[in-house]
């Protein structure tokens, strides 16, 4: 308390300046407005830069959450665009609560990746416990990935697209031509169509989606646009070269396509086998 009282005696010259020179400026401000109004502004301004700081701090800390919100809401979506040829909006959201869909979609984060050598993969976080199996069908928001080969309980590992082990079966989306996908290793950027029929119309910029035609992905997801084309060795049909919609070097959320009727379907499938 006597250390306070003789700082007060020591600088009572400057503090009355101080309270003289508040007083004096808080009268001024408050009798003449265009003072008073520079005042608030200033205020408005400092208080309006503080508040956008910590606005913008708030969102980064918060940008994790809204990410696996919007995850979420994209895995619901896909599961609506999946599960119904529907373009109805309404028939939309009723079949997103339809108990026989035929896909269930899981959001999962990529936590590897390889693409330079001649077969890739991928290693997400998601496994069996959270019922992922072998053969399910892994795409992007901008199009497929690959193919689940090996799964562990907390992890399973993607055959990438970009792995000369793979098949896709593909199509022309304006046509409806059918065909397989392969990679030849020698870019990332794109992969390769094959026993495209001469006869069908392929034209550069031509957008190709999966077919179907198997149990693994359904149809119409994007793949990528034709960059050139060639006739094959046969003469019988193309060989398309895809650029890929998606940057398989730079992956991170990924969505897993499990079909509900897979085993339904291969058990007819090998009734005559």
């Amino acid at each position: 308390m006597q250390q306070i009282l003789n700082f007060l005696i020591r600088h009572k010259t400057f503090l009355v300046f101080l309270l003289l020179l508040s007083l004096s400026l808080f009268l001024t401000i408050q009798s003449h407005s265009y003072q008073k109004s520079k005042f608030i502004n200033s205020a408005n301004i400092i208080t309006g830069g503080v508040y956008g700081i910590t606005n913008n701090i708030s969102v980064y800390i918060d940008l994790k959450s809204e990410n696996e919100i919007l995850l979420e809401e994209n895995t619901r979506l896909k599961s609506v665009l999946y599960n119904t040829n529907q373009e109805n909006l309404t028939d939309l959201y009723r079949h997103a609560t339809d108990a026989n869909q035929r896909y269930k979609i899981t959001p999962a984060k990529v936590i590897k990746n390889s693409y330079s050598s001649t077969n890739n993969y991928l290693l997400i976080n998601k496994g069996q416990r959270d019922s992922i199996a072998q053969d399910f069908g892994v795409i992007s928001s901008k199009g497929i990935i690959g193919i689940i080969d090996n799964t562990s309980n907390k992890y399973a590992r993607i055959m990438s697209v970009l792995n000369t082990n793979i098949r896709v079966n593909a199509k022309l989306k304006k046509t409806d031509h059918f065909g397989s996908l392969r990679w030849n290793t020698e870019s990332p950027e794109f992969v390769q169509l094959i026993d495209i029929p001469i006869q069908a119309p392929v034209k550069i910029g031509d957008t190709i989606v999966t077919g179907g035609r198997s149990t693994i992905f359904p149809k119409n997801i994007p793949i990528g646009k034709v960059d050139s084309f060639k006739i094959d060795d046969t003469e019988n049909s193309y060989e398309v070269n895809i650029k890929l919609f998606n940057d398989m070097t730079n992956i991170g959320h990924v969505y897993v396509i499990k079909n509900l009727d897979a085993n339904e379907i291969s058990t007819l499938n090998n009734l005559d086998e």
